[in-house]
This record gives C-alpha cells, sequence and structure tokens, in this order.
C-alpha cells in the first residue's frame, strides 16, 4: 500500500520545495511530487540559469569597458562552452541542495507525474497517495505566438539560455522582464540584438520613467527597439528565421518568444478532483489562502492569481501549508508583490506606477533622485540609476516605488518593507542610510517630495 501524507505538493519549484518545507516543519508529513529536477523549472531552466549568464555578461561588459577604472585588460574573449557549464553547474549545485533540504526535513520526493483524484488525493504513475491536503505548484508553459510553433531556431526563454553557440543576431518578441533580460545579455556578448514589444513602451508593467531610462540605455548597448507593432510573417528556416515587424523585415540566427506564460494545469484531474478554474481565464480560482474549491486542495504560484513570479509562489506557499495544517498565519499582500528584473540597468518596483495611482483616483506627489547624484553612484559606475516614489499627497502614504540602476533589485526591499509597515515618505525623509552607499538615494527620493532633496 502506498503512504499517506498530511501534505502533498505537486511540482518542487520556488512555489513547491519552499511549501514542503515548511509543511514539514510544521509537523506535517509531507512528500513532494516533481516529474523533472528538484527546483523545478525557476532553478533549472529560468531564473537561475538566467541569473547565471547575465552574471557572465556582467563580467565580460565590465572586463570590456575597465580602463578607465584603472584596469586593462588584454584579449578579453567569452568562453562560450565554459559559461555553458558554469550555468548547468549552478542549477546542479542548487537542485542538489534543494534535495538535501528535503532529507533533512524528511520530505519524501516522489519522482513523476501527479495528478488529482475525484476524492482530492494523489495518482502518481499507477499508484494512489492518500492526503489530508495538496498544494498544486507546477508552474507555467511558454506561450508561442499566434501562428508560429516552437522548434528549430525559434526557441522560448530556456532555449534563450542554452543555445548551443552566440548567435551574430537575435530577435527576442516580448520586452517584459523575460525578453528584456535575454536582450540586455545578448547585447553585452556583442549580438545584434532586436527587442520587439507589440505594446507602446518597452517593461510595459513599469512605471514609464523607469522604461524611459532603460530603453535609453538598451539603445546606448546597440539593442534596436521596436514597440507598438507584431511580429509577423515569420518563416523560419534550417539556419535563420526571417520575420516582419512594423515596416521591417530583418533575418536573425534565432527568435526568441518570450511574450507569455501560460499556467500548467494539464493533466492535473482538476475537473475530476471539483477544482474550478477563473470565469474566462486560465488559472485557478483560490481563496486569501490558496484555498481551491475543492476544500482539500491548495494552489499557488503561477497557477493562480496575477503575477507570476517566484518569490510569490514561495510566499504563496508557505501561506497554503500553514492554513492546510490549521496554524495562524496571514494572506499573501498581492499589492505589495515585487518585480525585479536583472536587465543592465536592474529595474524593480512594488505598488502602483504614478499613472495607476491617478488612475484609482489618488492626489499624488512624487520625489525623483539620480543614484548618479550620490556619492556612491559615481564611485561605482551608475550613470543612469533613478529611484520613483509615488505618494499620497493627504497621509504621506507611498502607493508605490520604482527604482532602476545597477543594483536596484537589491534595494527594493527597504520599500518593501516600508510599505507593509505602512511608513510613509516622511519615515523614510529621516531615516539614516550609510555612506557610500547608492541607498542614499533612497533617502533624497523620499526628501524630493517635499522639494528638498540635499543631492539633486
Amino acid at each position: 500500500m502506498p503512504d499517506s501524507f498530511d501534505q502533498i505538493v505537486i511540482g518542487g519549484g520556488p512555489g513547491g520545495y519552499v511549501a514542503a518545507i515548511r509543511a514539514a516543519q510544521l509537523g506535517q508529513k509531507t512528500a513532494v511530487v516533481e516529474s523533472d529536477k528538484a527546483g523545478g523549472r525557476c532553478l533549472n531552466y529560468a531564473c537561475i540559469p538566467a541569473k547565471t549568464v547575465l552574471r557572465t555578461a556582467e563580467i565580460f561588459h565590465e572586463a570590456q569597458s575597465s580602463a578607465d577604472l584603472g584596469v586593462v585588460a588584454g584579449d578579453v574573449k567569452l568562453d562560450w562552452e565554459a559559461l555553458g557549464k558554469r550555468r548547468a553547474d549552478v542549477s546542479q549545485t542548487l537542485s542538489s541542495g534543494v534535495e538535501m533540504l528535503w532529507k533533512k526535513n524528511k520530505v519524501e520526493f516522489i519522482q513523476g507525474d501527479g495528478s488529482l483524484t475525484a476524492e482530492g488525493n494523489v495518482r502518481v504513475g499507477d499508484e494512489v497517495y492518500e492526503a489530508k491536503a495538496v498544494t498544486l505548484a507546477t508552474g507555467s508553459v511558454a506561450l508561442p505566438i499566434p501562428g508560429v510553433e516552437f522548434g528549430g531556431r525559434v526557441v522560448e526563454t530556456w532555449g534563450a539560455w542554452s543555445l548551443p553557440e552566440r548567435p551574430g543576431k537575435i530577435a527576442v518578441v516580448g520586452a517584459g522582464a523575460s525578453g528584456a533580460e535575454i536582450a540586455s545579455a545578448y547585447a553585452r556578448f556583442s549580438t545584434e540584438v532586436i527587442l520587439v514589444e507589440m505594446l507602446p513602451q518597452i517593461l510595459p508593467a513599469e512605471d514609464k520613467d523607469i522604461a524611459k531610462v532603460v530603453e535609453r540605455v538598451f539603445k546606448k548597448q546597440g539593442i534596436e527597439i521596436s514597440t507598438g507593432a507584431p511580429v509577423e510573417n515569420v518563416d523560419a528556416g534550417k539556419s535563420s528565421v526571417k520575420l516582419s515587424y512594423g515596416d521591417t523585415t530583418t533575418e536573425v540566427d534565432y527568435l526568441c518568444i518570450a511574450g507569455g506564460r501560460t499556467p500548467d494545469t494539464e493533466g492535473l484531474g482538476l475537473r475530476e478532483a471539483g477544482v474550478e478554474l477563473e470565469e474566462g481565464g486560465h488559472k485557478i480560482k483560490v481563496d486569501e489562502y490558496g484555498r481551491t474549491t475543492n476544500p482539500k486542495v491548495f494552489a499557488i504560484g503561477d497557477l493562480v492569481n496575477q503575477k507570476a513570479l517566484a518569490h510569490k509562489a514561495s510566499e504563496e506557499g508557505v501561506v497554503a501549508v500553514e492554513a492546510a495544517a490549521g496554524v495562524e498565519t496571514h494572506p499573501v499582500e498581492q499589492d505589495l508583490m515585487v518585480g525585479a528584473t536583472f536587465c543592465a540597468p536592474q529595474v524593480a518596483s512594488v505598488g502602483l506606477t504614478e499613472a495607476q495611482a491617478k488612475e484609482a483616483g489618488h492626489e499624488v506627489k512624487v520625489g525623483k533622485q539620480k543614484i548618479a547624484g550620490e556619492g556612491a553612484g559615481t564611485v561605482y559606475d551608475d550613470k543612469d540609476g533613478l529611484v520613483k516614489l509615488v505618494v499620497d499627497a493627504k497621509y504621506g502614504e507611498i502607493l508605490g516605488a520604482h527604482i532602476v540602476g545597477n543594483r536596484a533589485c537589491d534595494m527594493i526591499a527597504e520599500l518593501v518593507a516600508a510599505m507593509a509597515l505602512e511608513g510613509g515618505y516622511q519615515e523614510l525623509a529621516r531615516t539614516v542610510h550609510p555612506h557610500p552607499t547608492v541607498s542614499e538615494a533612497i533617502l533624497d527620493a523620499a526628501r524630493a517630495v517635499d522639494g528638498w532633496a540635499i543631492h539633486a
């Protein structure tokens, strides 16, 4: 007879593996079902490989352009094979680390495809495992654009991060976080890059002032940007891909489609288990704790709510298994879910853009500070960075915070904390920041709301 469990998690990515560990910490007999490697897509095919390649792009670019810093490199070369090996080694190291954490916490790892039964238990192959609660954490899969299929020289994001050679020319469709990261990496590898976005601006989810900075820097890096027009007439051959966008027709070595993803629910047995989708959509309907329309089944991550982010999945996983175990917990604050894009320059944001805040009826005040205005901005060569705060004019509540800069993704956590603790810009304006650090731009941005930024 197969074992029975208090909690079974289907999917071992950043949502699933964290959920499983937290359930085990709560004394739940726990299993995680994963058809591939521990760590799921994010760790093995998406977030971690992407950041590993981006780190190499950062070092390669700095080595080529560091003479004015007093570091004169000789014949700087890119070893594509070594880069690929490091990318794989980093993922393998972290995947093994996840397995180690499962073993440490006595989480059973069941290899295979998991699906729900009518009773809300979990079927893996020919075995059915009983569960008091099940958490679905299977993530999402890439979507092609209409009339185009993945294959050969038409790749999704993982295909772009794992190309067998550095392409001479690549087109990236979709200028959201994933597309911007791919474009930024390859441009710094000296590949000719075309970045195409159907919407009017690149990074369409970000504040327009932040997106303008990124667009300006991307153009300096040699990236050709097209906005407001779709990709059409795609003709994929054995050695190249022809395509058109706007009034332009071109031919590239590879076409990467980074425009969208959809929840990976195929084969989960949702209908059989009475798990409903949101009306008119593909996401699973859940309450604030991740509970689905089947009270013993929870869903997290890319399967639910609006944003598809690894850190969102992890936090939702914690809340779901705590709720299932009957311990006191608090729903994830979806309005405070931070976005992070690791292109160069990095982009990080939380809350409302200026336009969104005005559309919501707020009387808005804005504070901006260029990172280059701070001492650390010059020391650490952050010429283009910007911090922007969007605040409520009446009470000073921080409605949104937006950063573009070399280390924006590390800087944003302070602003998330301030918003979560209901601090206003007034508190930020009086919070001592260490000198010299780029975080001082947050201090001056808060002071800029009332017009007294010191280094503006």
